[in-house]
């Protein structure tokens, strides 16, 4: 079996990987380099040391967009605003006919959908950017150089402009690079913290090591039922009859269907996240209000009771809404019945679906309370001494956007291997989730 060394020269000698890959890597450097290029009308070094010291809701905010928030950086809105509109949209196609007939279209419904979706993403921008700029001047108006006017206005310009860039930035790592754009770009502002908050645990624990190596075996044990989780599928016996074929035998076999535990991925809990900045946002356009002043208060402390309780039950909620979309049990049910394919003790078509949906509702129950712990679980460990900045990395959003956007992209790397007759990425030749 290929060794992790073998398995890396094997991705340098396939061009098309070693192309996509370096793509990929370049497009993620001018991310990076963009969070630090300042919006017009800021003195940087003013607001740096205004910005140490906040956290919070928008701490979590300044984690996904790589430190670009606190920054006021270029990016300061990263991605967020595209999730938000992918989100609407979708939340409308369950609701509205017309956009349940653009889903049923195939590439040219997708295709409009995708134009609606940036549309939406402009408009969410220009609002949190004039949010972001009011909350900026209220918290750090020593660090303005310019009349409020024409800060207001070069603001929600550059912030638009740059989270279309941004965007524009993960539509092309999807189509000419490698694993998913838009999460990738997530991911890689999280890692961006990772040393510095690892610096900091351990100059904090310096004087008893012991509990620091006990911290990062717990962050071990997290991460690896993390991966098993999302790794985990219920297998379902498909059995597919004989079928002559010219000279050739074809079916007599049993296969099975894997039906993942967690068959909705990271996109949840990105989902609920970018629900959690509502309230906060909007409390930004109401600075003399008492009650969303509360409202944003209650829910911008990521460690408090109130944001983790609705944290909880908004992730068990997209979970199960965003398995019903992505997962279409009448689709496989007809696919398998085209196939000469059954389920034993279960007729094809109708009864075939429901079977597909029983299971599926029953598997994702334990999935979505799984997603719902583990996105709460920093705000449990930080109970226990450990750094906020730290305890991040513990649970929550942050651990199952790496978890989950490493495994993509490791699997979309092994299936270029294996296309070209190499073993895959992994020591057992095939990530386990991809058997059939």
């Amino acid at each position: 079996m290929a060794s992790v060394a073998e398995s890396v020269r094997n991705i340098f000698k396939i061009h098309e990987l070693r192309t996509r890959i370096i793509y990929t890597l370049l497009l993620l450097i001018v991310y990076r380099l963009g969070s630090y290029v300042t919006i017009p009308g800021i003195d940087a070094r003013i607001l740096e040391d205004l910005a140490n010291d906040q956290g919070g809701l928008f701490g979590l905010f300044n984690l996904f967009v790589g430190g670009a928030f606190f920054r006021a950086g270029v990016f300061a809105l990263g991605i967020m605003p595209y999730i938000t509109a992918s989100i609407i949209i979708q939340l409308l196609g369950a609701v509205m006919p017309y956009f349940q007939k653009l889903q049923r279209e195939g590439e040219e419904g997708r295709r409009k959908i995708t134009q609606l979706t940036r549309y939406g993403t402009v408009g969410i921008t220009a609002l949190q950017s004039i949010g972001y700029a009011i909350n900026l001047r209220a918290t750090s108006f020593e660090a303005i150089v310019v009349g409020p006017a024409m800060f207001m206005f070069s603001t929600v310009v550059v912030l638009t402009a740059g989270t279309v860039f941004v965007m524009w930035l993960g539509e092309r790592i999807t189509e000419k690079g490698i694993g998913n754009g838009i999460s990738l770009i997530i991911m890689i502002g999280i890692i961006a913290f990772l040393p510095v908050s690892l610096f900091n645990e351990f100059d904090r624990d310096s004087s008893n090591i012991f509990i620091f190596l006990i911290e990062l075996g717990s962050l071990f044990l997290v991460t690896a039922f993390v991966v098993l989780f999302t790794q985990g599928t219920r297998r379902i016996p498909v059995q597919y009859a004989k079928r002559v074929v010219g000279r050739k035998v074809y079916g007599g076999s049993t296969q099975y269907l894997p039906l993942r535990v967690n068959a909705a991925g990271v996109m949840p809990i990105i989902f609920a996240q970018s629900i959690m900045f509502i309230p906060s946002t909007i409390a930004q356009f109401f600075p003399d209000s008492a009650f969303w002043q509360s409202v944003g208060t209650a829910t911008g402390d990521i460690f408090g009771f109130w944001y983790s309780a609705i944290f909880f039950i908004v992730c068990v909620f997209f979970t199960y809404f965003y398995t019903a979309i992505a997962v279409n049990p009448q689709e496989m049910a007809d696919t398998m019945k085209r196939q000469g394919g059954f389920i034993p003790g279960i007729r094809p078509g109708k009864q075939t679906s429901e079977f597909i949906d029983n299971i599926l509702t029953r598997i994702t129950l334990p999935g979505s309370l799984f997603i719902g712990f583990v996105a709460i679980l920093p705000a449990i460990v930080v109970q226990f001494g450990i750094l906020p900045g730290f305890a991040q990395f513990f649970g929550g959003t942050s651990l199952l956007i790496l978890v989950g956007v490493t495994l993509d992209t490791l699997q979309q790397i092994e299936s270029h291997l294996l296309m070209r007759h190499y073993d895959g990425f992994m020591k057992t030749g095939r990530v386990r989730s991809r058997r059939r």
